[in-house]
């Protein structure tokens, strides 16, 4: 990939919660920033799974992806992901298969292994039982698979009878299901099934480049997708000046910090509260690392960066995770700093 190409640009959406920002209006943020994002022509748009965090509304994958369904014509909807051991696969495959009837040809189901939330929400998640065996994600990715497809399946009962098995009643297409993950694990999964992978760069403090290589050095190819295929995330804040873009990545930079610190978690701050506190070194330390990661730059700056990172790990795709904070005085049910980033970014990528 040359580095004067620029990359497809996509987003995942973990709507965030700002101070004094009720869920309706946490939602109705992110509802109109995947419409923009449609109208800029992005690719794709995911939701991902968090539970029971106060800075963050994205719980259900499902009914956020209908909702921007309903709201767009072209970008594709989808999960980043869905938490697999938190759900029975039936019931992930059955909505899904719903989502591609709804919007054919538009939806992606991204699948991860991880809990999404704390041991205490895992275990309210997972009290029906066989969903919290882990070590079963092999196999329910499999029967997802083979339950979304138009045949569906046929299970072998005890009796010894065949049973059949299908999502949907009269299926015309399947979802496109893609592997997540921050470990080798999901890595080696994904190219042992024939299957996309993303690795979660946007929280995952190492070991992408790793990771990417097992998938695509032990690719399996499937009819499906016939080759290893794959894109980076990126945590970004663009704006019109650096100055500003820095400012606007402090509340979630703050958020990240408490999160990887032990302490306790709380509504996203607007920028104002963050520039106004006075961090102990621990914050300050982690903050700044964990900006350095990140992507916080002026439009041209960032365009460029993102060409050098797509053709440095040979992807024409980038999913940006918008992270950009609010200013007090701006409304509640809109997310104007996520929005600027994404306008500042697609216009610089285009030129």
């Amino acid at each position: 990939m040359s580095t004067h190409t620029s990359p497809q640009l996509s987003v995942l959406d973990l709507v965030p919660v700002r101070t004094g920002q009720s869920s309706a209006q946490a939602l109705a943020a992110s509802l109109g920033l995947v419409a923009l994002a449609d109208r800029l022509g992005m690719t794709r748009y995911w939701f991902a799974e968090h539970h029971n965090m106060p800075g963050v509304a994205a719980s259900s994958p499902p009914v956020m992806i209908a909702a921007a369904a309903a709201r767009t014509e072209r970008v594709r909807v989808g999960s980043g992901g869905v938490m697999l051991p938190n759900h029975a696969p039936l019931v992930v495959a059955e909505q899904f298969a719903a989502l591609e009837a709804l919007a054919p040809g538009r939806v992606d189901l991204g699948l991860g292994r991880a809990p999404g939330s704390d041991p205490v929400v895992s275990s309210l998640l997972r009290s029906s039982g066989p969903t919290a065996d882990v070590e079963r994600f092999p196999q329910h990715v499999r029967d997802i698979l083979a339950m979304m497809r138009p045949d569906g399946a046929r299970l072998r009962l005890t009796t010894g009878n065949l049973y059949d098995v299908r999502a949907t009643p009269a299926a015309a297409g399947s979802p496109a299901v893609w592997l997540l993950g921050s470990s080798d694990y999901s890595a080696r999964l994904a190219a042992e099934l024939g299957l996309p992978y993303v690795f979660a760069n946007h929280f995952a403090g190492q070991g992408m480049e790793q990771a990417v290589r097992l998938y695509r050095e032990n690719y399996v190819p499937s009819e499906a997708c016939p080759a290893p295929r794959t894109f980076l995330t990126m945590n970004t804040v663009v704006a019109d000046t650096a100055e500003e873009a820095r400012e606007r990545a402090l509340p979630q930079l703050r958020a990240f910090a408490r999160m990887r610190t032990g302490r306790a978690m709380r509504p996203v701050e607007t920028v104002e509260e963050a520039l106004a506190d006075n961090p102990d070194h621990v914050m300050t330390t982690t903050v700044e690392a964990l900006a350095d990661r990140w992507l916080i730059a002026d439009p041209d700056s960032a365009a460029a960066e993102l060409r050098r990172l797509a053709a440095a790990h040979q992807v024409d795709e980038v999913m940006i995770v918008p992270v950009a904070g609010s200013r007090e005085d701006e409304p509640l049910d809109t997310t104007p700093g996520r929005a600027r980033t994404l306008e500042l970014l697609s216009k610089a990528l285009a030129t």
